[in-house]
């Protein structure tokens, strides 16, 4: 293998670390969504670029708890 050819797959280590960071980066977004009334679920936005910006605005301009759920 030689040049772009290497590029070409990615490694069981490569998956692994994949998995390592989304796991670093998504779980604290989910426990801030659970802890102001958002499903968890809400932390896969974060993974695409237009979508984290959507979400985002979502949440920052939504009820929050300490609000008692006005605007």
């Amino acid at each position: 293998m030689y040049g772009n050819e290497m590029m070409a797959y990615w490694s069981i280590w490569h998956w692994i670390m994949l998995v390592v960071i989304a796991v670093i980066f998504l779980y604290p977004i989910s426990v801030i969504l659970r802890r102001i009334g958002y499903s968890p679920l809400w932390a896969l936005l974060a993974i695409f670029p237009l979508l984290n910006l959507i979400g985002l605005w979502i949440v920052a301009f939504g009820p929050w708890p300490r609000d008692g759920g006005r605007q």
